[in-house]
């Protein structure tokens, strides 16, 4: 990649070099021309001695060479800066907040590869742009939802509660109600401010030493009442692994992949969760069986705010995997997902130290 933009930023280079050269070479080679035909034709000599001196001549020459050259140059500007005007334009457009920006150069430039590859780089970051705006609007209108919806139960159950001729069994539900539903938007409220706190972090300034398996173990006993109201059985034989890194952060990522784990996974099923050493690497693996993850859903599922089920028919509001992939990152590792066969893995790699 660093040797393909060395390469374009040099023909880029060239091209506008040559364009200059090209500019003054023939502005000289036109007025050289016209002044040897006049000498030629005896027609310069009539303006008087000083003309016939060379050096005059040669000033003559230069002079009109520049005149002649700037006017050139100021013509052909038009054509060569066509394309940097162009942009600008579009630039403009993108800082207003016009994300219809696109950039699309005509001949000869499409067939330069700098001018190709700024076209391609521009148009895709306004698509991502575009993208990103669309799921903030998304998870605005959706988390606006979630979060008002709690709220009303609360609230009705609260008046409900009012009422002096309620049985104890009626109080006890309408009290369950309520903490529920507390509890839901507490998860909602730190779920956002985990992703400011996290996103907005660039270093790791809190590593230790710990016992990574230990830490999803305590995990999943952490996340037993969602899952025991699925049914759901665990399948996690590895042996203990120590690791050099972020307590705090990795059980985030662990919460967040066993919970999405559960969430997906059908009534009764099984999650698989292992971890292998190679390399002085750790990967972990966690799978659930249910619906699979689409090709077009992989490639977004660690973009913020995106969810692949768009029917919300599960609780969720896009901030999970996004948390997932910046603390992964944040530790040098990686994290990706496999799907077929109604099963759905998700794999972390991160160094032991």
């Amino acid at each position: 990649m660093k040797n393909s933009d060395r390469k374009n930023k040099l023909s880029l280079a060239i091209l506008y070099s040559a364009i200059i050269f090209a500019t003054l070479a023939v502005a000289l080679v036109l007025v050289a021309t016209a002044a040897y035909l006049l000498v030629e034709f005896g027609v310069i000599f009539e303006f008087g001695e000083m003309t016939r001196d060379i050096g005059a001549l040669v000033w003559l020459i230069a002079g009109a060479s520049l005149v002649l050259g700037w006017t050139i140059s100021f013509f052909t500007s038009k054509l060569t800066l066509r394309p940097v005007n162009h942009c600008i334009s579009e630039i403009n457009k993108l800082a207003v907040g016009n994300l219809d920006a696109k950039i699309h150069f005509s001949f000869p430039y499409t067939s330069m590869p700098a001018f190709v590859e700024v076209e391609e780089s521009f148009n895709k970051m306004v698509k991502e742009l575009r993208n990103v705006e669309l799921l903030r609007s998304d998870f605005i209108n959706n988390f606006s939802h979630e979060f008002k919806t709690p709220i009303v139960f609360i609230a009705g159950f609260a008046k409900l509660l009012r009422h002096a001729n309620l049985t104890e069994a009626e109080r006890e539900e309408y009290l369950l109600a309520i903490e529920e539903e507390s509890i839901r938007l507490s998860q909602m409220a730190t779920n956002v401010l985990n992703m400011t706190r996290i996103e907005n972090q660039e270093i790791l300034t809190s590593k230790c030493e710990f016992n990574l398996s230990e830490q999803i173990r305590s995990t999943v006993l952490l996340l037993e009442e969602k899952w025991s109201k699925k049914e759901i059985s665990f399948d996690m034989d590895f042996p203990e692994y120590m690791i050099v890194a972020s307590e705090e952060l990795l059980k985030e990522v662990w919460i967040n992949l066993i919970d999405n784990a559960i969430k997906f996974s059908l009534q009764g099923g099984e999650i698989g969760i292992s971890i292998a050493e190679h390399e002085g690497k750790l990967t972990v693996a966690i799978s659930n069986t249910g619906s699979e993850i689409s090709d077009e859903d992989k490639l977004r599922i660690f973009s913020k705010f995106y969810q692949a089920d768009t029917s919300h028919a599960t609780e969720g509001n896009g901030i999970g995997l996004a948390i997932v992939k910046k603390v992964v990152s944040l530790h040098g590792g990686e994290v990706f997902v496999e799907s077929q066969n109604m099963k759905t893995t998700f794999f972390v790699t991160l160094h032991i130290k």
